[in-house]
């Protein structure tokens, strides 16, 4: 059903983007905490230090999640849908880690998790005058080349030679109106030590996901190690297994991914004319590919799982956010903001570059002849597999890596290779069979999008069919092989050149059009839109002031809030549900099917605890992980989804609807000890 956007709604458009936000929203910076607003609607300032270790305590998962530190040995708490992929590939055919969950009875039984990193923020320095001095009065190549040397400098003396401990990221900020240095430390010995079965982790599947109420203990414990030894972890948030009380003010620190709610109008109608519009067409078409693979064994729906899991939580997004980009009121609000933003430039012109939002409409009409071939070649869509993966890394990282570093793509500057390098020697399982379905019909949708007379396509595809092309490829590649990627890497360019795996043949064939591509999209289209950014958030800071959240960006947030229920359609929908709910929905078939441990235990379990809760606290993917802390730094919940409004959340904000999803901190304790026979972990956890 479409939904409606209330007249609040239209108010909380307009007044995130003109510097007001209403009552708890925002993704606040840790270094631009509303403290005034916090203090006036809940009798509560955070001061300097209680910030400093919210920030040291919060944790990243480098993959795309949030999570937190919560004991002095490097015990770190999570989503299990953030964790999935190590288990999955910690799996087997015999033994199904997603299925059946797992626990490390000891510290020796916590299992090495492959190609996962945990992220600790330690500093954050505002480095706007360095990178707008280096950009300032450039356009197009020279534009790309400056913005890759300031990067490279920044972050190579954040690091101080100290990569594989040290992570810094140079954050664009407003769209270019501030840049700050993060910098982190790194942990990549990262291993599992708890995971519920998926049953309950995701009870309710698809039907559930995105509503309320809900009942699921959707939740990983992960440990991160140093040394070989468990990481001393000096500040870190204690559970209160007490948990969350209605009306309770709440805090919510993570890692929203993206939002979009400053950008331009013609910014919008781009992502909803094409970009979700072709990630819808795109993901419904890989749902039916990925269902019908799973039907054909249990093994391929073991491997597959996961995938689909994403691909159908995406579409379930991407449609809320395509229906918000759908509605009227939604764009009537946008309009009013942008033109009386457009009104103060024009009478505070800076006389220099035109008019900014007309150079990025011409960037995005640019940008509209060329997308498909951004979006197959060089965003690799039509080349879907594991295996080309980390052909293109071996391929494009050999002839960057010669270069000086400040003259590489981001991804391959010395502050990226340990993450780069983690990645490629994963030693993650790879299931052929799956790969030649992946890369069989993607290379289907190459020959569909860009057309079987494209020379390109020729010459990838030949006489052979996509199918035909995908099964030759993958059943000669070696690239499967840990030590001949790692061999490939150290023998760089003189290596990867002599080698003739026809995964390296392929993405070799594939690499002068991708970057030609790309070249393109940097020169014509980012720089002109990153320039012009700028511009337009010094205008909105002059206008408003900096008291303003900015977009997310994948990097540590806070958003405050309390717990909440909300009215639907005539009914109140309560702030809780409980264990009692969840045994009282199950039907015991897919998806509602509790697993047996939870049958089991149910004698002895107390029905009225509190499983899953509602906050007002604004969040958006990438925050899945998340500790919910009260004011004293306990963590009270562990956010892991959204209700159904809150999918516009990309683009505004509504108190009235808008809520976050978590589980209840006492859920988390009763199931380790009731459940799960894990006591000694819950001590850890409370620090016991």
């Amino acid at each position: 059903m479409k939904k409606k956007m209330s007249c609040l709604l239209v108010s909380s458009c307009c007044a995130a983007l003109a510097g007001s936000a209403l009552a708890a929203e925002g993704m606040w910076t840790l270094d631009n905490l509303p403290g005034d607003k916090i203090a006036k609607e809940y009798g509560f300032r955070p001061t300097a230090e209680w910030s400093e270790k919210v920030m040291h305590s919060s944790a990243r998962l480098a993959g795309g999640c949030s999570g937190s530190y919560i004991s002095a040995d490097g015990l770190v708490l999570t989503n299990h849908h953030c964790g999935v992929h190590c288990v999955e590939d910690l799996s087997t055919a015999d033994k199904d880690y997603v299925k059946l969950g797992f626990l490390a009875k000891s510290r020796q039984e916590e299992i090495q998790c492959p190609g996962v990193e945990l992220n600790r923020l330690d500093q954050i320095t505002d480095v706007t005058k360095e990178v707008q001095g280096a950009l300032a009065g450039l356009s197009g190549e020279a534009y790309v080349r400056a913005e890759r040397a300031v990067t490279a400098k920044l972050t190579s003396a954040c690091a101080a030679g100290d990569a594989q401990r040290t992570r810094c990221d140079v954050v664009d900020l407003y769209h270019g109106g501030r840049y700050h240095l993060y910098r982190y430390h790194r942990f990549q010995d990262v291993r599992l030590v708890f995971v519920p079965e998926k049953d309950i982790a995701f009870f309710g599947g698809d039907p559930d996901n995105f509503n309320f109420p809900r009942y699921d203990l959707d939740m990983a414990l992960l440990r991160a190690y140093e040394d070989g030894k468990p990481a001393a972890i000096k500040d870190y948030f204690p559970v209160n297994p007490a948990g969350a009380r209605a009306g309770e003010l709440v805090f919510v620190t993570g890692h929203p991914g993206h939002t979009d709610r400053q950008l331009t109008r013609d910014q919008l109608e781009l992502l909803r004319d094409i970009g979700l519009t072709d990630r819808l067409i795109r993901l419904a078409e890989m749902r039916g590919m990925l269902t019908q693979y799973g039907r054909s064994s249990a093994e391929a729906a073991r491997v597959s799982t996961t995938d689909l899991f994403g691909v159908e939580n995406s579409f379930k997004a991407f449609t809320g956010e395509l229906q918000t980009l759908q509605d009227p009121a939604f764009w009537r609000a946008k309009n009013a903001e942008e033109t009386q933003l457009q009104a103060w430039y024009r009478k505070h012109p800076d006389n220099k570059g035109g008019n900014p939002w007309q150079a990025i409409a011409a960037a995005d009409q640019t940008y509209r002849g060329f997308a498909t071939e951004y979006r197959v070649l060089e965003g690799a869509g039509g080349f879907w597999s594991q295996y080309f993966a980390y052909a293109r890394t071996l391929v494009r990282g050999a002839s960057q890596r010669a270069k000086p570093n400040a003259e590489r793509f981001r991804e391959y500057s010395d502050a990226a290779l340990p993450r780069q390098e983690q990645l490629l020697f994963s030693t993650a399982p790879i299931y052929p069979d799956y790969e030649r379905v992946k890369l069989g019909w993607s290379l289907g949708k190459l020959r569909e999008l860009l057309g079987a007379d494209d020379p390109r396509v020729k010459a990838i595809l030949g006489r052979d069919s996509p199918q035909q092309v995908a099964d030759r490829v993958i059943a000669g590649t070696k690239l499967g092989d840990v030590e001949l990627r790692r061999k490939l890497w150290q023998g760089g360019q003189a290596a990867v050149d002599a080698n003739d795996d026809p995964m390296i043949r392929l993405a070799r064939m594939v690499e002068p059009d991708a970057l030609a591509v790309r070249k393109r999209f940097e020169d014509d289209v980012e720089s002109v839109i990153r320039k012009n950014t700028e511009r337009i958030a010094a205008a909105r800071f002059a206008m408003s002031g900096t008291g303003v959240y900015p977009d997310a960006t994948f990097t540590l947030r806070l958003s405050y809030g309390d717990v909440r229920g909300w009215d639907e359609h005539g009914h109140t929908v309560a702030p809780f549900t409980t264990y009692g709910g969840a045994f009282e929905r199950a039907t015991g078939v897919d998806p509602f099917a509790l697993p047996p441990s939870w049958l089991a235990a149910k004698p002895k379990l107390d029905m009225a605890q509190r499983l899953n809760f509602v906050t007002t606290n604004d969040i958006i993917g990438g925050n899945s992980g998340s500790p919910v802390i009260n004011r004293n730094r306990e963590i009270v919940g562990l956010i892991f989804d959204g209700n159904i409004q809150s999918l516009g959340g990309d683009f505004w904000y509504d108190i009235a609807t808008n809520r976050a999803v978590a589980v209840h901190a006492g859920a988390i304790i009763d199931a380790l000890q009731n459940i799960y026979g894990a006591g000694d972990l819950a001590k850890e956890m409370l620090g016991r």
